[in-house]
C-alpha cells in the first residue's frame, strides 16, 4: 500500500490532494524519517508517525 492510501485509509486525510500537502511539508515521518514521497511503498511493520499518533502498517 502506499503512504497516501495509507493516511486515507485511516482517516487522517480525507482525500489525496490533502495527503499531498501533509507529506509535502514534512509532517509526516516513517521509521522515524521525514518522508517526502507519496507513493512510498510501505511493508509489514513500517511505522507511520503524524503528529503524536504512531500507527503500524501490518
Amino acid at each position: 500500500m502506499k503512504l497516501n492510501q495509507f493516511l486515507k485509509w485511516h482517516n487522517i486525510v480525507s482525500s489525496g490532494g490533502e495527503a499531498k500537502i501533509l507529506i509535502n511539508s514534512g509532517q509526516i515521518k516513517v521509521n522515524g524519517e521525514i518522508e517526502k514521497k507519496r507513493g512510498r511503498k510501505l511493508v509489514k511493520g513500517d511505522k507511520v508517525m503524524f503528529l503524536k499518533s504512531e500507527l503500524i502498517f501490518e
